[in-house]
């Protein structure tokens, strides 16, 4: 399933406060991403209205498995990414902004070969 690379990042984001706090709202994926919390309001309508979200009766935001699906394949190539630019010599801060652009055009052929080389040490 392919979308929009900001989406994608907003649902990375859903999925990494979600594991950080247990519960996201839209001010925390606002504040987490320096955005205006009604542009997040109004984005996370639209994600509910594609079947990427949920919201509970406390107005928290749920990934639904489609949403989350994208959030942990996106998740995964950031950090991957993010510690093989850092092994061969990129700062923390450039590795991460840079891994972001990266992530949402690199092919899957080439991502899971860097993921593979990745896991099997090579970068040590």
């Amino acid at each position: 399933m392919k979308i929009q690379a900001s989406a994608e990042d907003y649902l990375e984001a859903i999925l990494v406060l979600q594991r950080k706090n247990g519960k996201v709202r839209s001010v925390d994926i606002a504040n987490h991403m320096n955005f205006a919390k009604p542009t997040i309001s109004i984005i996370m309508k639209q994600f509910r209205d594609n079947g990427y979200v949920t919201f509970d009766a406390d107005r928290n935001i749920h990934l639904t498995e489609k949403g989350e699906e994208i959030a942990t394949r996106i998740h995964e190539r950031h950090t991957i990414l993010s510690k093989v630019l850092m092994a061969i010599g990129v700062d923390e801060a450039t590795s991460f902004a840079d891994a972001c652009k990266i992530e949402h055009n690199i092919s899957e052929v080439t991502f899971e070969c860097i993921k593979r080389f990745y896991e099997q040490g090579n970068l040590d």
